[in-house]
Formats: structure tokens, C-alpha cells, sequence
């Protein structure tokens, strides 16, 4: 397994619903771990990448609901 971790800013701030897309999360193959971090204002995620790409990771996070600024619509 080959950890690797990232960090995004969330869009928006989090509501409670957003609780039950940290936990779900959870349950796609090679998702690690996502920790908010203490200013409430990102997110660490840490993923294995023999199992997934940024991108795939990415979709996951908002397939769930997570609000991410994603890395890749850069304007």
C-alpha cells in the first residue's frame, strides 16, 4: 500500500448532513482517512494510491457530498 495525503479547502462550511458523508466515505475501497482539520475550514484525506488516482479521489469526496474545491477546475 502506498499512502499518500492530500489537503483541500472546503467550499462551503459544513452542516451536520455532512457528518454521514465523512463516515460513508469511508466505505470506498483505498479511502484511508478524511480528518477535518481544526479551523474547520479543510480537510486531510489520505488515500492508497496503488488503488486510487487524485481525480478518482476527488470524485469520490463529492459523489458523497463533500464540499471540496476541487484541485482540478483551476480558473
Amino acid at each position: 500500500m502506498t499512502s499518500v495525503q492530500l489537503h483541500y479547502d472546503l467550499a462551503r462550511p459544513l452542516t451536520d448532513e455532512d457528518s454521514k458523508a465523512f463516515a460513508d466515505v469511508h466505505s470506498c475501497y483505498g479511502m484511508t482517512r478524511v480528518k477535518l482539520a481544526p479551523t474547520l475550514d479543510k480537510i486531510d484525506v489520505v488515500f492508497d494510491a496503488s488503488r486510487l488516482t487524485e481525480k478518482e479521489v476527488e470524485s469520490v469526496l463529492m459523489r458523497f457530498g463533500i464540499p471540496i474545491r476541487r484541485k482540478w477546475d483551476i480558473p
